[in-house]
Order: structure tokens, then sequence, then C-alpha cells
């Protein structure tokens, strides 16, 4: 079983930076990919940012400039570092951790998620 933990949402004014972080942990053979989506009231889940195992990232044209994901491997956990916020990036932030186990070689696990309120 692989859990993912996210963590660091909150309450910031528009302009001002915020970072989250996720951790994954269980019987994890190896990271293959995480990332962040965000769902916003009335919307559907969106990409944000993924990091492969690789380090290619990938980013929404939305926050292109403004969020950097970056990871720590030895902790299994990725970071959206988010900077010039805006009103319009309020949502329930997710992190999807895509892992190898023992008997799955790609196993996909959600985080809860956690909430990014921008004010204006």
């Amino acid at each position: 079983q692989v859990q993912v933990v996210e963590s660091g949402g909150g309450l910031v004014q528009a302009g001002g930076s915020l970072t989250l972080s996720c951790a994954a942990s269980g019987i994890i053979f190896s990271i293959n990919a995480m990332g962040w989506y965000r769902q916003a009231p009335g919307k559907q889940r969106e990409l944000v940012a993924t990091m492969t195992s690789g380090g290619s990232t990938n980013y929404a044209d939305s926050v292109k400039g403004r969020f950097t994901i970056y990871r720590d491997n030895a902790k299994n956990t990725v970071y959206l570092q988010m900077s010039s916020l805006k009103p319009e990036d309020t949502a329930v932030y997710y992190c999807n951790a895509r892992v190898a186990t023992v008997l799955l070689p790609d196993f996909s696990s959600w985080g809860q998620g956690t909430q990014v309120t921008v004010s204006a």
C-alpha cells in the first residue's frame, strides 16, 4: 500500500508565495513520477505540474514562470513552490504519485488534497 500526504496549503494574499509538499510512503520500489493537480469549485481537476523520475517537468500554461516543482529523492517528496499567486489559483491541490511496487510496475496513488486560497 502506498500513502501520499500533502501539506503546506493555506490562505495567502494575491502576489504572495506558498510552498506545498507531498510525501509518498509505503512499500515503494521506485518513483516513476509525482505531480500536482488542482480542482477549483465547479471545475474539473487539472494538471498543475509533474516531474518524472528522470527529472523532466511539465507545467500548465497558467502557472509557467510562477510555479516550480522540485523533489527530494531521498525522502520520496516533491514540492510545489508557488509565487505571484493569483485569486484564480484558489483550489484544492492534490498530489499524485506513480510508483513501482513489488507487484505493480506503475501504481497511482492520490493524496487527500490541501486547500490553497488566494485573496484579492
